[in-house]
């Protein structure tokens, strides 16, 4: 299985329920099929203990863990643009003339499928985590675009089954300037040593820190000159380590020594699968609903992200108006 690495967090809908078999039933009809010779890319849900023929939804704990595939082709864009012009000239020769733009491409579309049997094959696995109790998707990517196709899979895969992108009363960079400016980062919190300050003027003038500490009046001064941090780097209760990004994302995360207090004794690789389940959805499910409640709390769909209290006090009547009165993330 792979390691959540890389997180971006979903909230289910309340109005989606099935049953651990139900949702085994579900990804079996969207289960993973090779590529075939002429084909260019194939997705799908494959075992994430590895084990041929194995469930497709697997429980630890209480905690449903998936695996996405995503098997593609990659043709090298000078080979085909050689083989194209090749012919094309060839056509010249025969017939006299040019080949339009759009005989061209049909002839790299025909030289793609001729070549695909013996194109690179790369695979990629994505890590997938449903909590059914605090109905929290977390999906295993940096990428959105990959999340979104992993979403897209499930919602085509499970019987009613919807969700929504987590989203915090206090938008992160407006949060993490604040943190920077006054070197108070939220309790449990630490600030580490990296970051990166985008302007949001024309220039668009980017300064980035890289271990390096932060707690300097040069960091200050870029955020008081209009600069807006897009990521942070932090830890929470020495225990992980990650990098909080301006969407809300969990990056770089790197489960620390003391959490391997924890997880259970393994003897064997099966069991290594439920040792690193545990500790990435023990530790992820409590890491998560706090840095929301260091954001403010989870934002009610429909509402706008605010600025920290201290950056607005004039808004801090607001925002408590805001506060989601749902259950806790």
């Amino acid at each position: 299985m792979s390691v959540f690495k890389n997180v971006i967090v979903y909230r289910i809908e309340a109005t989606w329920s099935q049953s651990l078999d139900q949702v085994e039933q579900g990804l079996a009809t969207q289960r993973f099929v090779p590529c075939s010779p002429s084909q260019e890319k194939a997705t799908g849900w494959v075992e994430p203990r590895g084990q041929e023929h194995g469930p497709l939804a697997e429980s630890v704990a209480g905690q449903w863990l998936l695996e996405y595939m995503v098997e593609t082709k990659t043709l090298p864009a000078s080979v085909v643009r050689r083989k194209v012009d090749e012919r094309a000239a060839q056509i010249e020769a025969t017939t006299g003339r040019k080949p339009g733009k759009k005989e061209k491409k049909e002839l790299k579309e025909d030289v793609t499928h001729e070549l695909l049997p013996l194109a690179f094959t790369r695979h990629a696995r994505v890590a997938v985590w449903i909590d059914p109790k605090a109905r929290r998707l977390v999906v295993n990517s940096s990428n959105a675009a990959r999340a979104d196709e992993v979403v897209t899979s499930l919602v085509k895969s499970l019987d009613g089954f919807a969700v929504a992108l987590v989203n915090s009363q206090v938008e992160p960079a407006a949060a993490m300037s604040e943190w920077l400016s006054s070197q108070e980062p939220p309790a449990g919190f630490t600030i580490d040593r990296e970051c990166e300050l985008k302007a949001t003027d024309e220039s668009k003038a980017v300064v980035r820190y890289a271990k390096h500490p932060l707690d300097i009046d040069e960091v200050r001064e870029h955020i008081a000159a209009g600069k807006r941090p897009t990521r942070l780097a932090m830890t929470w209760d020495d225990r992980v380590s990650f990098e909080l990004t301006e969407g809300l994302q969990i990056r770089k995360i790197v489960f620390l020594e003391g959490t391997l207090d924890d997880a259970p004794a393994s003897s064997g690789k099966e069991d290594d699968f439920d040792a690193n389940a545990a500790i990435a959805t023990g530790e992820l499910g409590q890491l998560v609903p706090e840095l929301l409640e260091a954001l403010g709390g989870e934002m009610k769909l429909g509402t706008a992200a605010a600025e920290p209290a201290a950056a607005a006090p004039a808004r801090a009547g607001a925002e408590e108006a805001l506060v989601d009165d749902s259950a806790p993330f």
